[in-house]
């Protein structure tokens, strides 16, 4: 096989900033090694051509059954059948020696057929309640987290500890964020509410758009509406009421831009509001007050899955939602020592060495 690596960008945009950086990182360490980053989507190949330009070893490549879609901003695209997609890849594939990837669908190449090829799998996402390690997980060479707490998981759960590789956070080094905007035209403090796709994990079922009017009825602040990515699959009443906030003063919102998952609101808001998304761990890189919903009843005092909810105070009925928001400021000083311990706990290193230490695994890969 001749001495190259590939990305796989075959997922959902969110997946992006969790493996580009290592691109930019491997390019930087080795100029000469050739780095092909295959893309599902006219979309994802627009923002990849556009980021590595000036990175003469990478190259973009359409994966077979790449779909052309109108809109080349950013916006999650409907994506090809990915397994389909997968199998026509293989013969390619196959004769690369090290594939890297940021989502475990991929892994079923190397965990049904018998490659040389190794492939070194990045986690996305973070927090306490992030998904662990499927079987198929343990078919790559390596799969690389960001915090030792995630290393010790999948270890429990049966994972071989030479396998599995702390580095750190990778999107932390995410250089390609939206440029920051003025949203709204007042000073009013920002909300970021930011409800989860998983309806047993979510406060949009029983809450959502009761939240999202209290707050902008209450009139003091300004709210970007920014839901997990997928959660427009799983309720479709969402994008109904979407559009009748158009137009609305106080509010932005954002179902599909890649402005949802590069870091852009998180970084822009004063005040955050959600349920068990991972978006605040990352929102927590900068202590700054928090606000959970506990609309589903869950009894989460010492279930390690709502460790986070220790990061602000926690509301079990809608008519305490807007008094906590008024209290989040004054109290936050007694959770920020909390989100400073939560952030290292569950992202690492969060100063940038993340893509440099993954790119060094795949150098690795390739000597061996």
């Amino acid at each position: 096989m001749h001495r190259k690596v590939a990305f796989l960008f075959l997922g959902e945009t969110l997946l992006i900033p969790h493996l580009y950086p290592i691109v930019e990182a491997l390019a930087a360490a080795d100029p000469a090694l050739p780095i092909e980053l295959w893309a599902s989507t006219s979309m994802h190949a627009a923002l990849l051509e556009r980021w590595s330009a000036d990175l003469p070893s990478v190259r973009i490549r359409r994966a077979p059954g790449f779909r052309t879609v109108g809109d080349v901003e950013g916006r999650n695209p409907a994506l090809p059948a990915k397994l389909p997609m997968l199998a026509r890849l293989l013969p390619h594939l196959a004769r690369t020696p090290v594939v890297v990837c940021a989502e475990q669908t991929s892994l079923w190449l190397p965990a049904v057929v018998p490659l040389k090829t190794r492939f070194i799998d990045t986690f996305h996402g973070a927090g306490s309640m992030m998904a662990r390690g499927h079987w198929r997980r343990r078919a790559g060479w390596r799969t690389l987290v960001a915090a030792e707490r995630d290393r010790r998981a999948l270890i429990a759960g049966g994972d071989t500890p030479s396998r599995v590789v702390t580095t750190g956070y990778v999107k932390a080094a995410f250089r390609q964020r939206t440029p920051a905007t003025t949203l709204f035209a007042n000073t009013r403090p920002v909300v970021l509410y930011t409800p989860h796709w998983q309806a047993h994990r979510s406060s949009w079922w029983r809450w959502g758009p009761e939240v999202v009017e209290r707050v902008l009825a209450d009139g003091r602040y300004n709210l970007i509406f920014a839901p997990h990515q997928r959660l427009a699959e799983r309720a479709p009443d969402l994008r109904p009421f979407a559009e009748g906030l158009a137009g609305r003063p106080g509010v932005h919102v954002d179902l599909d831009s890649f402005a949802m998952v590069d870091g852009s609101y998180t970084a822009a808001a004063d005040a955050y509001l959600g349920d068990t998304s991972s978006q605040v761990v990352e929102y927590m890189i900068r202590p700054r007050p928090c606000v959970f919903l506990n609309a589903l009843g869950a009894d989460w005092k010492g279930d390690v899955s709502y460790e986070m909810w220790g990061a602000g105070e926690v509301v079990e009925t809608l008519d305490s939602l807007i008094p906590a928001l008024e209290r989040a400021p004054a109290m936050h000083e007694g959770f920020a020592a909390f989100q400073a311990r939560f952030v290292e706990d569950a992202l690492g290193d969060i100063g940038g060495g993340a893509p440099t230490r993954a790119a060094a695994q795949i150098l690795m890969a390739l000597e061996r």
